[in-house]
């Protein structure tokens, strides 16, 4: 049978970092209202000219050289976003023609916070097929751009970012499972305003924010995440304590510790970026999954639940053995 694993791993941030302490002075909030309530002490905003495209290209590259691959070792690309440069063509396709990556399938993915699993998902099934034997999953996204600053409850959450993973087939599993979800029912509670024109006179630039209705998100995804992690154990017949490492998806510090709490898994087996990177969406797991591989507390054979809660809703997670 085959299977596919993580050869390698990569991100970027962009180098415009803005801190709560600037925010005060442009909404009304305080640095410690925002990091009681999300964990948030900054995060990394795109620089004018600066694309999604361009955030996933930086972090593919990291992630190839990692793997010791090359792009033309590529015969998928996928991207998780929210936030592609175009309507069209895909985020996938600019990107792989600036990797000089012809003919291989490449497209987005669009699931908000939990693209890049979904990606991931889709991916492990295309080389569990054998329709691919080398993929690059990434997850990026420019949510800064879909903010109105003067929105206290959404302008401090997110930052921008990029992460890559390199999937390859393997003869034994390094992708256990992957569980995706969604329930379009909730499409009230966190959306952006805005789309495509759908008829003559209307004109949506402009109102593209996010908004979000906050305390329901929090409780519907504190609820829904734990009950992912039975579907994930039981699909494997695992046990918590099988478990070396939880990597989720970095929107709210107290959702984090919730999920750690069902788990029974002590905070510093937790990977935690969201004091630094805020809610990056699809670039959050990705994100934080190489932060803990290049500073080396996640090793190769250790266990690791991503999981992740998004617009939609979605929401998703995969067991990996790294």
């Amino acid at each position: 049978m085959t299977y596919a694993r993580i050869s390698g791993t990569g991100s970027y941030l962009p180098e415009r970092i803005l801190t709560n302490k600037e925010l005060e002075s442009t909404v009304d909030t305080t640095d410690q209202w925002i990091r009681e309530r999300t964990g948030i002490r900054q995060r990394h905003i795109v620089a004018d000219g600066e694309s999604t495209c361009d955030l996933a290209e930086r972090a593919s590259r990291s992630a190839l050289e990692s793997a010791q691959k090359h792009p033309e070792d590529v015969d998928l690309i996928i991207v998780g976003t929210t936030t592609p440069d175009k309507i069209y063509p895909a985020t996938a396709c600019r990107l792989q023609s600036r990797l000089g990556v012809f003919g291989c399938p490449a497209f987005d993915v669009q699931a908000v916070c939990t693209g890049f699993i979904y990606a991931l998902g889709i991916a492990e099934k295309f080389i569990q097929s054998g329709s691919a034997k080398t993929a690059l999953v990434i997850g990026a996204d420019t949510h800064s751009r879909l903010l109105d600053w003067t929105d206290r409850t959404t302008c401090v959450l997110f930052g921008d970012g990029a992460g890559a993973v390199v999937l390859e087939a393997s003869d034994e599993p390094g992708i256990y499972s992957s569980h995706l979800h969604a329930d379009g029912r909730y499409e009230p509670l966190l959306y952006v305003d805005g789309g495509v024109p759908r008829g003559k006179g209307e004109i949506s630039e402009g109102n593209a924010y996010t908004k979000m209705r906050g305390n329901e998100v929090f409780k519907i995804a504190v609820r829904t995440l734990g009950r992912i992690v039975d579907e994930v154990l039981e699909a494997n017949r695992m046990e918590k304590s099988d478990l070396d490492w939880l990597i989720p998806h970095q929107a709210n510090i107290r959702i984090i510790e919730a999920t750690a709490r069902k788990l029974s898994m002590p905070m510093d087996r937790v990977v935690v970026t969201i004091e630094d990177q805020g809610n990056t969406s699809a670039a959050s797991v990705p994100l934080a999954l190489d932060v803990a591989v290049r500073d080396g507390r996640i090793k190769r054979g250790d266990k690791l639940l991503l999981e992740a809660f998004g617009g939609g809703f979605t929401w998703g997670a995969a067991l990996v053995r790294y």
